[in-house]
């Protein structure tokens, strides 16, 4: 009898301490919980380690700078027959990305100082960049925890790009694939 308890325990005691506890990410900033006070009490929402729910990176705002226009797929699909827009995958990849929207450009985010002359800027004799007659682009990356695309904007703008003519889709690879929209091995360099 002895035994077949100590049987039955066995998962149970050799089961690690730690493997019972759901692993915390991020969802906002360092927190890993956000409370919300109900009329019940409080409630903490907190964050699952899913298949969607990349465990890197902490929800991103729909707007990463003021002026920056947010976009929904409707106008993602649109941009891409549209030649006066550059859709832009900013997700840092040193191969060709596994799947992308297609008809899209990739610059990753680290890499978008050195590229502009791509998004239509000039250089001028000072050195500094000339964005005026640049493209409209729509910025994206994994998806609404990814800082890539929000990072990217910010170093656009510090450059010199006009806020205005950036849009960004926060819900990136994520939501796109989600949705069950089409990808493509690959883009556009």
């Amino acid at each position: 009898m002895r035994l077949a308890w100590l049987l039955l325990l066995s998962p149970v005691l050799l089961t690690p301490a730690w493997a019972a506890e759901p692993e915390q990410l991020r969802l906002i900033g360092n927190d890993t919980q956000f409370v919300v006070q109900t009329p019940s009490g409080p409630i903490a929402v907190t964050r699952s380690k899913t298949a969607c729910a990349y465990p890197k990176g902490v929800l991103q705002p729909l707007v990463p700078l003021p002026g920056v226009t947010p976009v929904t797929e409707i106008e993602v699909l649109h941009a891409l027959n549209n030649p006066s827009v550059m859709v832009i995958d900013m997700r840092d990849e040193d191969e060709p990305l596994k799947a992308t929207i297609p008809n899209t450009f990739h610059i990753p985010y680290n890499e978008i100082e050195d590229r502009l002359d791509k998004l239509g800027c000039g250089r001028r004799a000072d050195k500094t960049w000339d964005c005026s007659a640049a493209f409209n682009i729509i910025a994206f990356c994994y998806g609404p925890m990814c800082l890539q695309s929000p990072a990217g904007i910010r170093n656009l703008v510090r450059m010199g790009y006009p806020v205005e003519k950036i849009s960004h889709y926060r819900g990136g690879m994520m939501d796109w694939e989600a949705l069950g929209l089409t990808t493509v091995k690959g883009n556009r360099p």
